[in-house]
């Protein structure tokens, strides 16, 4: 006689990776979000977009009623991300819907129909656009001004030109191009006028200090073509010098902080890897230095004090390798080391100051993880005992 056969009552067991991927993503409007990242170094994640890559970030103080800044990202979708911190959460608000990448903002007080400072933002589609923050805690964006045919890569805010009252707004461009944007168009817009055709495309650029009282500050400009020129405004006209060249793109700029009048300390990365330092006396003669040889596509970089020792002179450059690199000079040679290591291709980097409990500064990095993440020293790091 045979026996029934056992009955087995199976019940499935959720797997571990099944388990994981059903918890919610963490949110940092929610509380901090702490990443990892080397020794010595706290990272934090301040937004994270998905797949939208993100091209620019920035610690721009634009709330009045807020002592801290704000971080602006600009993305791949044509949105100005504005993120606001408080006690360890990032609050986001999007303004700007342009539906083509932005890439470049500048922030000054040019328009003198708005009282204070005003971000301009702009991108692939030409379109310049006003941010402002009001006190009563509204934030709105409005139109300025299309460069048909332009892409805008490169927005500087600064007075530049002494025959002119107040700061000026120039636009560089793909084609090659330098535009004024003057807020005097109908309808509260800005008026565009053509500077010259440029050789290439102007990728970055920052405002040196003035030689001497009264004098204008001078422009330094790097470009795709591999040029580092400087632009001046002579008689109403911009002026152009080449001071160094190479064979492949230059991509950023950063001045050294503490640079003092008349003369300047600029890093510059090249396409191929190479970090440049260039130095100008009070005379203008520049000198030029390779100071790391690294991985093709640097896209980001960042000058600041990072040390517990500020006389150490130290930079971050991050790129397509997905690192962020700090690269520290003792005596003649400079050293790298990998701080962070974001998930994707890191597009751009800028120095703030979001944490007073450190003495050191922080960094700002996003890119094609479509991610904000903040880098900084931890708390007491290089405070005096």
């Amino acid at each position: 006689m045979s026996l029934p056969l056992p009955v087995l009552f199976l019940c499935a067991l959720p797997l571990p990776q099944a388990a994981e991927a059903s918890r919610e993503p963490p949110d940092p409007s929610q509380g901090e979000v702490p990443l990892p990242a080397a020794e010595d170094w706290q990272a934090r994640l301040l937004y994270d977009g998905g797949e939208v890559g993100i091209w620019y970030v920035a610690a721009v103080p634009l709330v009045e009623a807020h002592a801290a800044p704000a971080v602006i990202g600009l993305d791949d979708q044509g949105r100005c991300l504005v993120l606001t911190g408080y006690s360890g959460k990032w609050s986001l608000r999007e303004r700007v819907h342009d539906g083509a990448w932005l890439g470049t903002l500048a922030h000054a007080d040019v328009d003198p129909r708005v009282e204070g400072r005003e971000l301009y933002v702009a991108g692939e589609a030409g379109n310049v656009y006003q941010v402002l923050a009001h006190p009563q805690g509204a934030l709105d964006a409005r139109f300025l001004a299309n460069l048909p045919g332009r892409e805008v890569h490169t927005l500087v805010a600064a007075d530049l030109d002494l025959e002119r009252s107040g700061a000026e707004l120039l636009a560089f461009t793909n084609p090659g191009g330098l535009w004024l944007l003057t807020p005097d168009g109908t309808d509260g817009r800005f008026r565009t006028r053509s500077l010259g055709a440029m050789p290439g495309r102007v990728r970055d650029a920052v405002v040196l200090p003035a030689g001497s009282p009264g004098a204008a500050p001078v422009l330094l400009i790097a470009s795709r073509t591999g040029t580092l020129e400087e632009l001046r405004f002579v008689d109403g006209a911009a002026r152009r010098r080449e001071v160094f060249a190479m064979a492949t793109g230059l991509g950023r700029l950063a001045l050294a902080p503490n640079t003092a009048a008349g003369t300047a300390v600029v890093y510059s990365t090249g396409d191929d890897g190479r970090v440049f330092r260039h130095q100008r006396d009070r005379e203008g003669a520049w000198t030029h230095a390779t100071i790391h040889r690294g991985d093709a596509g640097p896209r980001g970089l960042a000058a600041g004090r990072f040390h517990a020792d500020p006389a150490l002179e130290s930079i971050a450059i991050c790129g397509y390798n997905g690192k962020v690199e700090l690269l520290t000079r003792r005596g003649d040679k400079w050293r790298a080391e990998t701080v962070f290591e974001d998930r994707d291709k890191g597009h751009w980097l800028a120095v703030a100051e979001l944490d007073g409990r450190n003495e050191t500064d922080e960094l700002l990095l996003t890119g094609y993880g479509g991610r904000i993440v903040l880098l900084a020293r931890p708390p007491g790091f290089g405070v005096p005992e």
